[in-house]
């Protein structure tokens, strides 16, 4: 069997288990042969399928996600290490990069970064990918997920710092510092909230749950935003689409301003929080 045979025998059968049945296999096949996605649709169609390919196609049939099959996933452009200790990261949460490229946009930029659960070390290296000079720390709780930040951040930002922590206890950020930009994709998701089961199955559930209403982080780490910002600083954390206004008063409680963010497709993704009342820094679509 030729490799564009099996992409549409392999379409066909995940086709039950995943709406991006052709994708799936393109991207397992592109990886099986070693090669990138465009250069297996234009360069390999006719060649022998390679050793393997059934193999990772029975595993996606199982529902474990094409990325912790290949062990890679793209952010912002940059190519990323993944495992199942991280989160995948995902399109929407560029939108917090993207906030704050706008929030800096004709400002001095931001001369030292926070990224809080960094897991893969997405966010981090992406705002890094665009401010370069600046002093980045990452904190993660997870030995399992630092050591593929650090492994990422070795390849895209050497100079950053993977240092472990846990901001839901006491006296983790002694000695830290302020900072100019936080960014934290924290866990968010209800406890009995209905997963795909790629991710209920396979994903962190220390990474994804946060108590019955998926607000119990954002109520522990909001309030210790104030300390690590600089006057000129910025928080970005990302919400669930239905969470805005539950984050935006816990923002408000806490003595900072807020700006919801939405993403691609129109939902409230990120709240942009400062210290001052002046959140002009923000230019996000919807104010809070």
């Amino acid at each position: 069997m030729k490799v564009a045979e099996a992409l549409r025998a392999a379409a066909d059968r995940l086709s039950a288990t995943s709406d991006t049945a052709r994708l799936d296999a393109e991207v397992l096949m592109a990886h099986a042969l070693g090669c990138s996605r465009t250069d297996l649709l234009l360069r390999h169609m006719a060649a022998a399928v390679p050793d393997g390919f059934d193999a990772l196609v029975e595993r996606r049939t199982g529902h474990e996600p094409v990325a912790y099959i290949t062990g890679t996933a793209e952010f912002y452009g940059i190519e990323l290490a993944v495992s199942p200790a991280v989160l995948i990261p995902r399109g929407d949460t560029e939108t917090l990069i993207e906030a704050a490229r706008e929030a800096f946009a004709g400002e001095a930029p931001p001369e030292r970064i926070l990224d809080l659960g960094t897991g893969s070390g997405a966010l981090l290296l992406a705002a890094l990918s665009l401010w370069p000079d600046a002093e980045g720390i990452a904190i993660e709780r997870s030995p399992e997920a630092s050591a593929v930040a650090k492994a990422n951040a070795r390849r895209h930002a050497p100079s950053a710092r993977i240092l472990e922590g846990d901001w839901t206890q006491t006296d983790w950020a002694q000695g830290l510092g302020r900072f100019d930009l936080v960014l934290s994709n924290p866990p968010y998701v209800e406890e009995h909230a209905n997963l795909d089961a790629s991710v209920r199955q396979y994903e962190p559930a220390s990474a994804l749950f946060s108590g019955l209403d998926g607000l119990d982080d954002y109520r522990i780490l909001v309030p210790q935003l104030p300390a690590l910002l600089t006057a000129r600083g910025i928080a970005l954390v990302e919400i669930g689409w239905t969470q805005a206004d539950a984050v935006t008063d816990i923002a408000r409680g806490a003595g900072m301003s807020a700006r919801v963010h939405c993403d691609l497709a129109g939902r409230k993704r990120a709240v942009e929080m400062a210290v001052s009342a002046n959140i002009s820094l923000g230019k996000g679509p919807a104010d809070h």
